[in-house]
């Protein structure tokens, strides 16, 4: 019954992310002359994705009425979305040549936020009928040194001019594609006060592209055939680390068990086991089921663990069935948030049931460390990120009333939740049920060489996992914390598996080798081991900050390495389940097929 309500819970919480996700998801039908609203986005370094700031930031031209400012869905408040009106006025299928959006004169400060702005390569976003669209704000020529008048060898071109081509099929907007004129610019890179007249245009073309294909303009990059191939050559690799693993698995590992099973089997006598037959792994049994130490963590990270497995499953499913497409405010983050509020009993009864089975009695303790495990972490980087982002001002910075919407959803689902599942995994009837007797004192454990310690231990065990992944990490940090889109999510399930299979297999072999050679502190190690391909993906994370990227400065660095911190956390707590479940079923198999006493 236990089961089936925690079934039932992954359920409810993978169709209410997809009713999430599908929120506000409207097909716009227009009528000629209809006015097309125009919403500003933000503004930021083209390099810098994190560093995003409100449009109106920069002295651009306000609505005459006023600013309004578009309502917001969690997700978008996340993502650094804070949509405003514009001056720009478009109506449907009217086409506009020359129109004036409005006459500034910019002082000294304005300028020098215009002039700070084209000499860092910002970009601004819009949104037209929920399609974005970016363009530059100004362009940097160099010139030769001897020019005299220019500060740096540079000349700083704002842009006074933009262009809009929109395409409509019937009633609909279909695709929308933004321009600038290079011969209508004005030199700011001296002036200390300068007459500047923004102006539009707007032509409105036919075509024969369907609504419901409107969007993969914005995914064809995921799909142009050179990246195709090194996706498939990612797979390919992924594919024969398998293979390979497999191999050496059912070759060696499986070979040497079955001359184990047959030396331990045939080693029944006193006699026998007095000449020192008994040894490797069968030495250990009266030790290898003994509990493991700071029990109440141990649980919890398993119980973790589980839960974010679950989540990324159900995430992959959504995306599977079509639930994310580019540019759809924020679905996969709303997703993220409801769904980790909705699994928390999976964490709280996988955590309380283990902890229940191992002989744990403090049960509050442990639905309390299960709740904070994730959570506190995320909340001190949280805590410091936001603090950054207010200082620079960004739109990276969450609202007071998105906070309090966060706080309320753990407060009143996701800590609850935890509580029921830890007092549905306290009752539980399930026993551990080893295969051998525990002995009431630990066996000492031989001295090991350097190689057999935890630290090399964990960097082989993640190598391999890490290996077969690597190649989608370019496609994924580029997507995270670039301008490119990322959604060939069949592709990226199938890495996922195999990233998953890969951590079970070299975490067994690692379990019996540690066995071998009579150490049987398997419990934590094989968690530290499923969970090392962490420290990897982290290690990829300055490899792509200084050879993959140009971010710099401070917030982006601070939320690029602290935010993958998290993510890297995650992962470690995913595979290191996944070790420990998969090192846990292998040490039970073994130790079942031979006698112990």
């Amino acid at each position: 019954m236990k089961a089936q309500a925690l079934s039932r819970a992954a359920l409810l919480a993978c169709l209410a992310a997809a009713l999430l996700a599908c929120a506000g998801a409207k097909e716009h039908r227009y009528k000629d002359g209809q006015e097309v609203s125009i919403w500003a986005n933000k503004v930021g370094p083209f390099a810098n994705p994190t560093e995003t700031y409100q449009y109106f930031n920069l002295p651009f031209c306000h609505p005459k009425e006023g600013k309004e400012y578009k309502p917001e869905g969690l997700g978008e408040v996340l993502e650094g979305d804070r949509l405003v009106s514009t001056p720009y006025k478009i109506k449907f299928k009217e086409n506009k040549e020359g129109a004036v959006l409005c006459a500034q004169q910019l002082d000294r400060e304005d300028l020098d936020q215009f002039r700070a702005a084209v000499a860092e390569d910002y970009y601004f976003q819009m949104f037209i009928d929920g399609l974005p669209i970016w363009g530059f704000i100004g362009k940097v020529e160099k010139l030769p040194s001897e020019v005299p008048g220019q500060r740096d060898g540079q000349k700083l071109s704002l842009f006074t001019h933009i262009h809009f081509d929109v395409l409509f099929n019937g009633d609909r907007v279909i695709q929308v594609d933004i321009s600038t004129d290079p011969s209508k610019t004005v030199d700011i890179s001296e002036a200390d006060k300068a007459d500047v007249q923004f102006t539009y245009s707007v032509a409105w073309k036919p075509t024969d592209i369907p609504y419901d294909r409107r969007m993969d303009k914005y995914a064809k990059y995921s799909f142009l055939p050179q990246h195709l191939e090194i996706h498939w050559f990612s797979i390919v690799n992924s594919c024969v680390t398998v293979l390979l693993l497999t191999g050496f698995l059912a070759t060696i590992l499986m070979r040497v068990l079955k001359n184990d099973f047959i030396k331990y089997s045939s080693a029944r006598d006193d006699e026998a086991l007095e000449d020192g037959e008994e040894t490797g792994w069968k030495l250990v049994h009266g030790d290898v089921f003994r509990f493991p130490p700071y029990l109440n963590v141990f649980c919890a990270v398993v119980g973790t663990g589980t839960q974010i497995l679950v989540m990324a499953l159900v995430i992959f499913c959504l995306s599977l069935l079509g639930t994310y497409y580019p540019y759809n405010g924020g679905a996969m983050l709303t997703s993220v948030v409801v769904l980790y509020a909705l699994t928390a009993g999976i964490a709280g009864y996988v955590s309380a049931a283990l902890y229940k089975i191992m002989g744990g009695t403090n049960w509050v303790r442990n639905v309390l460390t299960t709740t904070m495990l994730f959570c506190g972490p995320l909340l001190a980087m949280f805590s410091y990120l936001n603090t950054v982002a207010w200082v620079y001002g960004t739109t990276a910075a969450l609202p007071f009333g998105t906070i309090v919407i966060i706080v309320v959803i753990w407060a009143l689902v996701t800590f609850p939740l935890t509580v029921v599942g830890g007092i549905m995994g306290k009752n539980t009837k399930a026993e551990f049920n080893a295969p051998c007797r525990t002995t009431k004192y630990p066996r000492e454990i031989p001295p090991l060489p350097w190689y057999r310690q935890t630290l090399p231990q964990m960097l082989m065990a993640g190598f391999l996992p890490f290996s077969a992944i690597y190649i989608e990490l370019y496609y994924i940090f580029a997507s995270v914390w670039g301008h490119k889109v990322y959604t060939i999510y069949s592709i990226l399930f199938i890495v996922f598996i195999i990233l998953i299979i890969v951590t079970a297999f070299i975490t067994i072999a690692l379990t019996y080798f540690q066995l071998a050679v009579e150490d049987h502190r398997w419990w934590w190690r094989s968690i530290m081991c499923g969970g090392s391909t962490a420290l990897f993906i982290y290690a990829y994370c300055f490899y792509y900050w200084y050879a993959r990227s140009d971010m710099n400065g401070l917030m982006q660095a601070s939320f690029y390495f602290g935010y993958m911190l998290m993510v890297c956390y995650g992962f470690f707590l995913m595979l290191g389940s996944v070790g420990f479940r998969a090192s846990l079923s292998f040490v039970r198999h073994i130790y079942k097929a031979i006698k112990c006493e």
